[in-house]
């Protein structure tokens, strides 16, 4: 797993994906309400910036950051300091760099000047949880000047029908995913085999990365740990290599 760099920290709710998202849950045990919690600059928001003893990068050429994973990157509250986290971005253009959006319909003005049809070093995911939602973001997502897009069905809550959206010129792979936590919504094995079908279709890579905790298959309910979820979902043997363009 890449390092996570997350310049700031909290989310408010906007769909039925984020109902039980993570970030409300991890918050909570703070404190905070489950329906929204505080966005907040981070100590690392210079994190791809920091030095070593010897005065070099950290974070040596060639890494990858996670980015935003406990917060959207695009969510309003972040518009006074995202015009700082472009310029790190563009500073450390030896550096490859991703972030997953429910906001993707607010990627256009969020943009850096000198954005033009994408930074070569950045990828982005338009996550989807629904059909109401992949219709909806979707099209915005194909749209947008983007040199490497995801798209990421996660947390899936329903059967998607994604072909009208899986031009191999434009996505560079699916990634599927239930949802965790306690109180996560089941996911049905048969959602995430279809979606797999459409891939492979298509000729789009595809990734199972996650089972969620509770997982349908064959009619019967398994309560997957935690800390198999990520292992049981590589074990289906649904991943299709990645054949399209080359990760950013």
């Amino acid at each position: 797993m890449p390092p996570m760099w997350n310049p700031w920290h909290g989310c408010h709710k906007i769909s039925a994906g984020c109902r039980h998202c993570y970030v409300y849950r991890e918050d909570a045990a703070f404190g905070t309400t489950t329906a929204t919690s505080q966005v907040r600059r981070t100590r690392s928001f210079h994190m791809p910036l920091q030095l070593n003893r010897r005065k070099d990068w950290k974070y040596p050429p060639g890494s990858e950051f996670a980015l935003c994973f406990t917060s959207d990157f695009l969510i309003e509250e972040a518009d006074p300091w995202r015009g700082e986290i472009w310029d790190i971005i563009r500073l450390r253009s030896d550096c490859r760099f991703f972030f997953f959006t429910k906001r993707i319909d607010r990627l256009d003005r969020c943009l850096p000047p000198d954005w033009g049809d994408g930074y070569d070093h950045v990828g982005i995911g338009c996550s989807v949880e629904n059909q109401h939602m992949a219709d909806y973001r979707l099209p915005i997502f194909l749209d947008l000047p983007i040199k490497y897009r995801t798209i990421v069905a996660a947390p899936l809550l329903g059967p998607i029908d994604l072909r009208p959206y899986l031009d191999p010129a434009k996505i560079r792979d699916v990634s599927v995913g239930g949802e965790s936590g306690k109180y996560a919504r089941p996911l049905d094995y048969e959602w995430v085999l279809d979606l797999h079908s459409q891939c492979r279709s298509t000729g789009i890579p595809f990734t199972f990365h996650q089972t969620g905790t509770y997982l349908l298959k064959d009619g019967r309910l398994y309560r997957i740990p935690r800390e198999h979820q990520h292992t049981q979902a590589k074990k289906a043997g649904l991943n299709l290599p990645s054949y399209a363009a080359p990760r950013p």
